[in-house]
């Protein structure tokens, strides 16, 4: 191990891989920031960069791009309540109330704290555990994953702050809209309504920028015409109080536990990690009561759980050949263009690109703090434009955004219906964000029961004879009764 690390120290620190790996970072969390770009777009835009480098240094440079992207889109989630990406739209649950609080300068560098922790514990994983890491996702079937979320689903219910039973209505619904589109299966059409541009689907960017943008851009624009921001800023308003500092610990070691193990399952990915981090956290933290309205927790665990994911999202890509998510299938094409397979012999054909890749994470992570903890100020100040400027301006921006991704204008028109329709049930006391988190894992979670299905012959006792499957199926279950079970003490001694 320390051959290899020492191997990766040679090829990470040379004067042109830190000079690109610098340039990517900066270049991702520019981008990130942006409203509906993300670390797809960020790595696509510098691809054909990629293509005029050495291997090493092409792909040194793409990471860059891809977990500077992750930590920008957090900027815009905690200034604006508008996730830069999908899997920053948990970090708005609490970032956005501590910026309305007046502390949007602790929420950052919170952020950048936590995104450091969780890219170095991340790191720490690969070096160490890659290989193990590797088989045992091999070992998972589809009952293993169909029971993974449908435990994130039964968690997501009880994020709501709004009640368990409107999360679970609020998870139901976006279950629904996920399966909008053609049957990957079947080749069905199913809830289109004739309309051929739901053939694809609807984009998950397209979602989350109208429940959280819009609608907040609607939501505040009604009588606001002030900013959060306070007059002063200094480095003392960004420092956290004593307290926090010590109950922020636990939270950023549960979030890159969760962020590590569900970045090494392919088709998982942050988005999955920082939902199911943070539902999991609000169980079981102490100041589960604050959530959602400014806990420092609700921000520490989805950013330390989305970068360690960021990082191991590597494993399966790298050791596998499997892209965890779309990002990780270019970081493969730009492998395979320059003449590298990723599969189980990539660490012995090329020790010095995966180790060096690896210790440039490191890098990468310090290159990150120290870029952005000076810009804090800076990023805060965006808050002191008044909002009549600022939210036409944000929903041009968004509605940019979104065209952007497929250049369609349908695309824009359902962007601003979800913002009518957050808006909408913002007016009602019902949170959107279970709704964006059943639609992520409901059509993966679709995906892989049918998977089970059919490798079992339609035998439902598979979900038995699995005992990882059973056991979480279980633990589901069991938190359902729980939940419920004073809702249902209350309803007996009203009829009684």
């Amino acid at each position: 191990m320390l051959d290899n690390l020492a191997l990766g120290f040679a090829t990470a620190t040379t004067v042109s891989n830190l000079l690109y790996c610098f340039l990517g970072t900066f270049l991702g969390t520019f981008i990130g920031v942006l409203p509906g770009l993300g670390p797809l777009a960020a790595v696509a835009m510098l691809l054909p960069v990629s293509f005029y480098l050495p291997p090493e240094t092409a792909l040194v440079m793409l990471a860059g791009v891809y977990y500077g992207a992750e930590y920008g889109g957090s900027i815009a989630s905690i200034l604006l309540n508008i996730p830069g990406t999908p899997s920053s739209s948990i970090t708005c649950l609490d970032g956005y109330p501590m910026a309305r609080e007046g502390r949007a300068g602790v929420a950052l560098l919170m952020t950048a704290l936590a995104s450091f922790f969780g890219g170095i514990f991340g790191i720490l994983v690969i070096a160490a555990l890659a290989p193990v890491l590797a088989d045992f996702a091999l070992l998972l079937e589809p009952a293993d994953y169909f029971a993974v979320m449908l435990l994130g689903l039964v968690a997501a219910s009880v994020v709501s702050s709004s009640g368990t039973l409107r999360g679970v209505m609020m998870v139901t619904l976006g279950v629904l809209l996920g399966t909008i589109g053609v049957d990957v299966n079947s080749g069905a059409t199913r809830f289109t309504g004739g309309v051929q541009d739901l053939r694809d689907g609807i984009n998950l960017v397209v979602v989350a920028m109208g429940l959280f943008g819009v609608s907040e851009a609607m939501y505040s624009a009604r009588g606001a015409s002030a900013s959060y921001a306070t007059e002063k800023v200094s480095w003392q308003r960004f420092l956290p109080k004593r307290g926090e500092w010590l109950r922020s610990l636990g939270p950023a070691i549960r979030g890159s536990v969760i962020g590590s193990f569900f970045g090494t399952l392919p088709g998982t990915g942050q988005t999955v990690a920082s939902s199911i981090g943070y539902a999991i956290e609000k169980r079981v933290s102490p100041n589960r009561a604050n959530f959602g309205k400014g806990a420092i927790e609700g921000v520490v665990v989805p950013e330390s759980a989305n970068n360690a994911a960021a990082q191991t999202a590597f494993i399966p890509t790298l050791t596998l050949g499997i892209p965890g998510s779309t990002t990780m299938a270019l970081m493969i094409g730009a492998l395979m263009i320059h003449g590298v397979t990723p599969g189980p012999r990539l660490i012995s054909e090329h020790p010095q690109l995966f180790w060096g890749l690896i210790v440039s994470f490191l890098f990468g992570n310090l290159f990150l703090l120290v870029l952005n903890i000076p810009l804090i100020g800076i990023w805060v100040r965006l808050l002191r434009i008044p909002h009549y400027f600022l939210y036409p301006t944000i929903v041009v921006l968004i509605s940019i955004g979104v065209y952007s991704l497929d250049h369609s204008l349908f695309d824009v028109w359902a962007m601003l219906g979800f913002g009518v329709l957050g808006y909408v049930l913002r007016l009602y006391r019902y949170e959107p964000a279970p709704l964006l988190i059943g639609f992520i894992l409901g059509p993966m979670m679709e995906e892989y029961l049918r998977r089970a299905m059919l490798l079992s012959r339609g035998d439902p006792m598979t979900f038995v004879e699995h005992p990882g499957a059973a056991a979480m199926i279980a633990i589901s279950l069991l938190l359902l009764v729980l939940t419920a079970m004073p809702g249902l003490k209350r309803l007996a001694a009203k009829w009684s």
